[in-house]
């Protein structure tokens, strides 16, 4: 596999980020879908620059080559996935916020851990491994997930 199916894979993943981007933001209350959104890339951008900056994660193949991070994994399907997350679980107990935790972690895992071998998207260097990653991507969930709790009940004040 060369690079031209890592280009194709990336323009894919974007087409198909963009359109389920549009599709899940009409769901209402929309404003809490874009906060989730925004506050997953920025927990995302954080964690992925450090990662890579201490040097446990590579992207030796990127579309936008100025960043030293996953662009389209971290501003867009990781985002995406965890709307979804908070989605399903808005009105959730805490046990099934942390079953669909995992419902959504180890599909995104086993994904990156495909990627990771059969690609030149990322690469684990160092001791990362897969579970890593896995820890990583469902605490950032339930990180997102738990901070949407104080935000709602400050916005509902405010409506009072």
């Amino acid at each position: 596999m060369g690079n031209k199916f890592e280009k194709r894979f990336l323009i894919l993943l974007i087409t198909i980020g963009i359109a389920t981007f549009f599709n899940l933001i009409r769901k209402p209350p929309i404003k809490d879908w874009l906060i989730v959104f925004l506050l997953k890339s920025y927990i995302a951008s954080v964690l992925d620059n450090l990662t890579v900056k201490k040097g446990y994660i590579e992207y030796p193949y990127k579309l936008i080559k100025n960043f030293d991070i996953s662009v389209i994994f971290s501003y867009l399907i990781y985002p995406i996935s965890c709307v979804y997350f908070n989605q399903t679980t808005r009105n959730s107990n805490l046990k099934g916020i942390l079953a669909q935790c995992l419902l959504f972690s180890i599909p995104s895992t086993i994904a990156e851990h495909w990627i990771e071998k059969n690609t030149k998207l990322v690469k684990y260097k160092k001791s990362w491994t897969t579970i890593h990653s896995f820890f990583s991507i469902a605490s950032t969930f339930l990180i997102v997930r738990f901070l949407m709790i104080p935000i709602r009940k400050s916005a509902e004040k405010q409506l009072e």
